[in-house]
């Protein structure tokens, strides 16, 4: 790369981090990616290998691969711990040990989020969130694991599972497990049937996928009792242990006996984004994440952006089109700066709609005024995970094990 050029670093491979290298594509700027993990993992289709329907790799695209033919862009694998504004400058822990410091003129921090356990963090050992590939493998062995101890000893009552937050992850994880239970595991057991597994979906709001319109909601709540899932809002966790769960419901509390849970409630500010906030004397929300101005930097820092799930502003959900808009954005505004363009307008976020596959074959979708559901709905949601995966080849491969997986009854990525 040339020397004394504009160097802007990208924090996180995400969404929002790979969409604001994109954008820079062209600009006269050398633009540095620090992520954690060698790869980039395309966040709505990762429940589908906790639910044994697809591999990690076709979830996961190695960062230097998507950024291969970008030849003012570079890749470094580590974990960005801290940044120092006065000097411009981010520092990084290399997985195994070691680190690097690197100076930078523009910082775009898109480095995700956390799962949020609203101040219980001890709930994460024994209910596991669902935000990487080591998450997925760890949900898909507990998944599956549960039949498998249940054959042994089918006295041990460990066919009950728990999923809290009936956002889309919620929704979709709830269904798949229903659907392994009481088709893709059937007559496959001696001792057991496994569709008298319990499959309960807990939320405190008042309905599933609170985000959706009114009616969205009720038709996918139907699909889900339709598969057998206890679909149960109004419903608050109060404890949560190894063996079960402690709720609070309007008839009063209540224990649930489950060996498997998993968490799909709420998102918070990562380590980084709080180290940020100090740093730079920005405020934070209720749940950790960076409030940004309206052109997505911190106040007082036009040189930091801030993207995807690390930021706050106005609501906005924290949702893959948003860090991806964020990303073309950040990316824009650097290049308009860099050419003595005037500033641009304010960033406004287009909401493509939102989708939910509950099951096989059936997904609710809202995109602007209509609210599909069933099959339809499916085929919207299909075509639009498949237009933004990452590489032909995994495009083409999980398309086919939509087909192979639900035509049939095989679930391949199942092994533990």
């Amino acid at each position: 790369m040339p020397e004394n050029r504009h160097r802007v670093v990208v924090v996180g491979a995400g969404f929002g981090g790979l969409y604001a290298a994109r954008a820079l594509r062209k600009a006269p700027v050398d633009v540095v990616v620090i992520n954690g993990t060698d790869h980039h993992v395309f966040e709505p289709l990762i429940y589908q290998v906790a639910a044994g329907v697809l591999s990690p790799g076709e979830v996961a695209t190695p960062v230097r691969w998507a950024l291969r033919r970008q030849r003012n862009a570079e890749v470094r694998l580590g974990t960005v711990t801290d940044v120092d504004p006065a000097a411009r400058t981010v520092t990084a822990e290399i997985p195994g040990g070691g680190g690097y410091t690197v100076a930078y003129d523009t910082l775009i921090v898109a480095a995700g989020a956390t799962g949020s356990y609203f101040g219980n963090d001890g709930y994460a050992a024994h209910a596991p969130g669902l935000k990487s590939i080591r998450d997925a493998l760890d949900i898909r062995a507990r998944i599956f694991g549960a039949f498998e101890r249940a054959e042994v000893d089918p006295t041990a009552g460990g066919l009950t599972f728990v999923v809290v937050g009936a956002g889309p992850t919620g929704v979709e994880l709830a269904g798949q497990i229903a659907e392994i239970s009481r088709r893709a595991l059937r007559g496959q057991f001696r001792h057991i049937d496994p569709a008298s597994a319990r499959v309960i979906l807990l939320d405190a709001a008042d309905r599933v996928l609170p985000a959706f319109h009114p009616a969205t909601s009720a038709r996918a709540a139907r699909r889900l009792r339709k598969l057998g899932v206890e679909v149960r809002p109004d419903t608050r966790v109060v404890d949560l242990d190894a063996t079960g769960v402690k709720v609070d419901t309007a008839g009063g509390a209540e224990r649930i006996d489950a060996l498997t849970k998993i968490w799909a409630a709420g998102v918070a500010g990562t380590s980084l984004a709080r180290r940020l906030a100090e740093s730079t004397g920005a405020p934070v929300d209720r749940a950790g994440r960076v409030l940004v101005d309206p052109d997505l930097t911190v106040p007082g820092h036009p040189e930091i952006f801030v993207l995807g799930e690390a930021m706050s502003r106005d609501g906005l959900p924290g949702v893959a089109q948003v860090a991806m808009q964020g990303g073309t954005y950040a990316g824009r505004t650097v290049a308009r700066r860099l050419a003595g363009k005037p500033q641009g307008k304010p960033f406004r976020y287009f909401d493509k709609g939102n989708m939910a596959a509950v099951s096989r074959y059936y997904a609710v979708a809202d995109i602007g005024p209509l609210h599909l559901g069933g099959f339809a709905g499916w085929v919207a949601w299909l075509g639009v995970h498949l237009f933004y995966l990452y590489g032909l080849r995994n495009k083409a491969t999980v398309a086919f094990r939509q087909l192979v997986s639900f035509v049939g009854r095989a679930r391949s990525e199942r092994a533990t």
